[in-house]
């Protein structure tokens, strides 16, 4: 019984941590440049794909961050006024055009980061496919 008296505080503040991280997506740091393809290592393309790969599901953690941000605006204005006013509509619209905004920017920027990497690494293999 004593176990379950100390492990229940400590549920209920790790329940409470992670609603505060629900709330504060934080937006992932981008990866270094990638070496050029011309002149980098085996060992660089390498260490730079890890780096691209930590980026990108540190980028789809933010993305659905923001996807469960949206839609709790959505049921949080349906729960607490299901007929809201033309100024209540206006803010909550406003709530969700940046947060889409955010998940676009981050897309768009996702997409570019992975392309330059993407581009790098096809110019190494065709480099070292001929050697």
């Amino acid at each position: 019984m004593k176990a379950w008296t100390l492990l229940l505080p400590a549920l209920a503040l790790s329940a409470v941590a992670s609603l505060a991280q629900a709330a504060d997506c934080s937006y992932p740091r981008s990866p270094e440049a990638p070496p050029d393809g011309n002149t980098a290592t085996k060992e660089q393309m390498i260490a730079a794909k890890h780096d691209f790969d930590r980026y990108n599901s540190e980028m789809n953690t933010y993305l659905d961050c923001l996807n469960h941000q949206i839609d709790e605006v959505k049921a949080a204005a349906a729960k607490d006024n299901p007929k809201p006013s033309a100024d209540e509509k206006k803010k909550l619209d406003d709530q969700q055009k940046i947060l889409v905004q955010k998940n676009n920017a981050a897309v768009d920027e996702l997409q570019t980061n992975v392309g330059r990497f993407n581009e790098q690494l096809k110019i190494f293999k065709a480099k070292n496919a001929k050697s």
